[in-house]
């Protein structure tokens, strides 16, 4: 690999880390308002003091929709897009607005199905690891997670020893994941 491939690999490294860690945090915060989680809780309160410079002046001028931080989603929209944007210019494309906009819709619902994937699997874990002891960080990712559990255990039947619930989540996030994800990246890379 040339000095340049180094460099070229190195930037693509911080510029996703960079932007994909701001994006989380923002898309965390947005979850966290629409299943309603306890901003008390510490872990909402860092969320809330990482996002708040960027969002406080873009709500003055974006109003939610109804209970959707419309200022959120756009933010997230456009760091992906210049993500993406710088991404592709240091691998040497000229990307179209098209092939951009897919790319970063194409991410953001990656992140989100992530997230939710992640929270079911630290919620099992800590379910096996330490059953009925509290803490921030458990007080989050149930408020996270049951939504979707709740509606997996009205379609599975109960039984007495295991949950089976999170991993019809599970499946279906994956699946999420492979009839929406990756599609939109296909056809972003075919408008490239």
């Amino acid at each position: 690999m040339t000095g340049g491939g180094y460099f070229v690999n190195a930037s693509i490294f911080l510029i996703d880390l960079l932007f994909g860690l701001y994006i989380l945090a923002i898309m965390l915060r947005l979850i966290l308002q629409l299943v309603r989680a306890d901003f008390y809780n510490p872990l909402c309160r860092a969320i809330v003091s990482v996002t708040n410079p960027a969002l406080k002046p873009m709500r003055r001028y974006i109003p939610a929709l109804g209970t959707i931080d419309s200022a959120s989603i756009l933010l997230m929209l456009g760091l992906q897009l210049l993500s993406s944007y710088l991404v592709f210019s240091l691998l040497g494309y000229r990307p179209s607005l098209n092939c951009l906009f897919l790319t970063a819709i194409a991410e953001l619902i990656g992140t989100g199905i992530y997230i939710f994937m992640a929270a079911i699997f630290i919620q099992i874990v800590f379910s096996w690891v330490a059953p009925g002891v509290y803490s921030p960080v458990v007080g989050i990712i149930d408020s996270i997670t049951r939504p979707f559990l709740r509606l997996a255990r009205r379609i599975l039947p109960s039984t007495s020893v295991i949950d089976f619930s999170p991993m019809l989540v599970i499946v279906g996030l994956m699946l999420g994941l492979i009839l929406i994800v990756a599609p939109l990246r296909d056809l972003a890379k075919a408008l490239l």
